[in-house]
Order: C-alpha cells, then sequence, then structure tokens
C-alpha cells in the first residue's frame, strides 16, 4: 500500500456545522463535542501566532483536516502522504466536495484547518464571513472539452454541445467548473443543450468515463486522470488558458491545529507542491 493510499479522503462528507448554543443538550452535546475535539486534535495556544520553527513543527501530531476541491484528490491526496511522512504524528483527512459546498460548510461552522478553492469567487465567500485568513493562490486549471474513449458522439468542438442529439454534462453554474464553462461558452456564443449539471467536476468525469454522456467540460488534470477511458477534442489553448480558473488556499481562522494547517500550506506553495501538481496538469506559479 502507497503512502497516498493512507490519507484519509472523504468525497462529498463534509463535516456538519456546529449546532448552535442550547440548541442540543445533555449527553448528545458532549458526544458531538468529544467528536469534533477528537477529529481536529485540539492544541494549546492555536489562537496566536505559531512559531514556525523546525522544533516546533517536529511536535506536530493529531488530525489535520483538509476541505479541497474535487478536482485536487489526486494531488492533495500525494501531498498529503508527503505531509505525514514529513510530520508522522499527524494524520491528514482530505474533505473532497464541490468548493462551493465546502464553502457553505465553513460558513455554517464545520470544523476544518485548510480550504483549498477552485476561484477565488468561491473563496470570496468565507473571506467575506472572516471564516479564512488571507488567501494564497497556487494554481490554474484550464477547462477541457471530454468525450468518451472513442468520441461516440462525434464530437469536433464546443459548437457540438448545441447539438440537441447529444448528451451533455456541464457542472452546476455555482462551482468554479461550471462558472468557468459558462463564461467560455457564452464567449463563443454558444448556448449548450445540457442534459445534467453535476455538483462538482469528478462528477461529470465520472459520466463521460461510463459513457452516460457524450460531452461535457471538464479541468485538463481530470482527463489527465482519466488516462484511455476519455478522450480530450483539441481547442484553442490561450482561449482555454485564459478561462481557467485559479485555485486558491487558505488557514481557517478557527482551526485547532494552525502551525500544521501553516506548514501544509508552505508545503502546497513551496517546490515540491508546485512539481506534484504540475505533473498533474496544473498550471502553477513559476
Amino acid at each position: 500500500m502507497s503512502g497516498a493510499d493512507r490519507v484519509r479522503v472523504l468525497r462529498d462528507r463534509a463535516p456538519h456545522a456546529r449546532p448552535a448554543p442550547g440548541r442540543w443538550g445533555g449527553p448528545l452535546l458532549a458526544a458531538v463535542v468529544s467528536l469534533v475535539v477528537a477529529l481536529t486534535s485540539c492544541s494549546a495556544g492555536a489562537a496566536q501566532e505559531p512559531s514556525r520553527s523546525a522544533a516546533s513543527e517536529a511536535r506536530l501530531s493529531g488530525t489535520l483536516t483538509v476541505f479541497a476541491a474535487a478536482s485536487l484528490t489526486e494531488t492533495f491526496q500525494e501531498l498529503g502522504a508527503r505531509f505525514e511522512a514529513q510530520h508522522p504524528g499527524v494524520d491528514v483527512v482530505v474533505v473532497l466536495a464541490g468548493s462551493a459546498t465546502l464553502a457553505q460548510q465553513l460558513i455554517a461552522g464545520a470544523p476544518a484547518d485548510v480550504f483549498a478553492a477552485a476561484d477565488p469567487e468561491t473563496m470570496a465567500l468565507v473571506v467575506e464571513e472572516e471564516v479564512v485568513d488571507a488567501p494564497h493562490e497556487f494554481a490554474r486549471n484550464p477547462l477541457a472539452l471530454a468525450v468518451p474513449a472513442g468520441n461516440p458522439g462525434g464530437v469536433s468542438g464546443f459548437v457540438d454541445l448545441e447539438r440537441q442529439e447529444l448528451v451533455v454534462a456541464l457542472c452546476a453554474s455555482e462551482v468554479p467548473c461550471g462558472r468557468a464553462a459558462d463564461a467560455l461558452l457564452e464567449a463563443r456564443g454558444v448556448v449548450p443543450a445540457v442534459d445534467t449539471r453535476e455538483s462538482d467536476v469528478r462528477a461529470v468525469l465520472t459520466k463521460i468515463e461510463l459513457g452516460e454522456v457524450d460531452v461535457g467540460i471538464v479541468y485538463g488534470s481530470d482527463v489527465r486522470v482519466a488516462g484511455a477511458r476519455v478522450e480530450s477534442i483539441a481547442g484553442d489553448a490561450a482561449e482555454l488558458r485564459r478561462f481557467a480558473p485559479t485555485y486558491q488556499l487558505a488557514v481557517v481562522r478557527e482551526s485547532q491545529q494552525r502551525v500544521a494547517a501553516e506548514a501544509w500550506v508552505r508545503l502546497v506553495l513551496g517546490s515540491e507542491g508546485r512539481a506534484v501538481l504540475s505533473a498533474a496538469g496544473f498550471e502553477v506559479p513559476s
């Protein structure tokens, strides 16, 4: 079993928000509080600016909960394995879902330490609510027009999304991949005959892989993950980059693992993180 396989990954299972005071009581409240404490491994002095010395990081322990956009599945699983190797006392839990879903969970009070969103618009929601610290840009992800292996629908370009006989899948308009796809299609003057809108980009990718749809818009990194199961229809590379959303990363203000959370951010922004992201098909800052 590889290190990456040992990193706990929860898909579409963000922890529930904390209940308002007085809503639950007695043993049930105690049980919920105990569960949250166990997951976040509360450490003393987390509200203060932590030391970034090697000695302090060497003593890291407990659970680091990272909320991440679904398109970061493989990269954050790999980085989680590397983080755990560097900090043996830390258990990394990556919670994956659409960025908008995760943002709403955080605003509602779900416990987490780090949030990685697939576009600035989604990150702005939690910044406005003062849920996270100032975010950092760390990658871009060009869009891709994707079809099942063999291209059974005979798709040749974005204009084919208007064909009524094709089954077309896009991300929901409120999530980054859907917002970017809508902007690209509007700029092209394409009115897609959409059959299904999915909650995140991996749901669109899965439908393409299984041949349940004829075509969909995903990210370039998703096409790479799918391998031979999916084909990408060539497009204007400059245009695809122009509409590529910018990923942002931030520490959650109420994190009980602030030193570990900041160490995670440095890993993603550093040369090691950039190498993992670049190998997965993301565009990273030089």
